[in-house]
């Protein structure tokens, strides 16, 4: 896709687990002709399939969509545990909710959660697609799940918070997987080569970018020891383990991100 200007396009998640590749991108110095746009994950995916971005963070699930591409560098957006940013609320224990409703952001979380009560608990509930403001009807046995920077918001305001993350790590052993860097088509191998130094370079100055944002929220604890970035092969292991079971439950269709 890249264009004779030569300018390459990035798609990243606006959320604040993005931060160090962000931090990498504008700052190390190693990309010079790009334009960088930062989404909900669900976007960064639809720009992809629709080839609007050479290189995109893409929920995983977009995976088995995409045509063409390639997975590039050794980060990921991941988590060993506990993420921390990925909920299912309730105000109810989980075995008793009758109704989820999902997250407009993400079906990679909404395909986690569906395995995870379908596959792992046995348990059956009415699976809603949330829209704006769907936070707001979370109430009784209706339940819901919140990513992103919306989940730190919620903390404390209703009586149940499901980790995903933990609640995957607890059935398989394995971390999870929510994000990986994509690149589409034929990209020159320099491109390519200077995108995953800058990547690089973030990661390992991840405490630098928390340092330039203000947040009420202790970024160095979040990028530490609840994200884990590295793509290792334990991360590589759970992504097709989940891929496995989205397949057998049928449960993409046509959603993307």
């Amino acid at each position: 896709m890249l264009k004779s200007n030569n300018i390459i396009k990035i798609s990243a998640v606006e959320y604040l687990n993005t931060l160090p590749f962000v931090h990498g991108i504008n700052n190390s110095g190693f990309l010079k002709n790009y334009l960088l746009e930062l989404d909900i994950p669900s976007a960064c995916a639809e720009k992809m399939l629709a080839q609007k971005a050479d290189i995109g963070l893409v929920p995983i699930v977009s995976l088995t969509k995409l045509k063409d591409y390639q997975i590039i560098t050794d980060y990921c957006i991941g988590a060993i545990s506990s993420v921390g940013s990925v909920l299912l609320l309730s105000d109810v224990p989980i075995e008793k909710i009758k109704c989820v409703m999902l997250d407009y952001h993400s079906q990679t979380t909404n395909s986690l959660i569906k395995v995870i009560l379908s596959k792992y608990m046995n348990i059956s509930v009415l699976w809603e697609n949330g829209n704006v403001n769907y936070e707001k009807r979370i109430a009784g046995n209706n339940a819901g799940i919140v990513i992103g920077d919306r989940a730190f918001e919620m903390i404390g305001k209703h009586r149940y918070s499901y980790d995903l993350a933990r609640l995957w790590n607890q059935y398989t052993g394995l971390p999870f997987v929510f994000a990986c860097w994509v690149a589409i088509g034929e990209l020159p191998k320099q491109v390519l080569d200077d995108f995953c130094k800058a990547i690089d370079w973030g990661v390992k100055h991840k405490f630098e970018a928390a340092k330039n944002v203000n947040s009420n929220i202790n970024l160095e604890n979040y990028f530490n020891n609840c994200i884990s970035y590295d793509f290792d092969q334990d991360k590589k292991d759970a992504m097709e383990l989940f891929f496995k079971e989205v397949r057998q439950l049928n449960i993409v269709g046509n959603s993307v991100g």
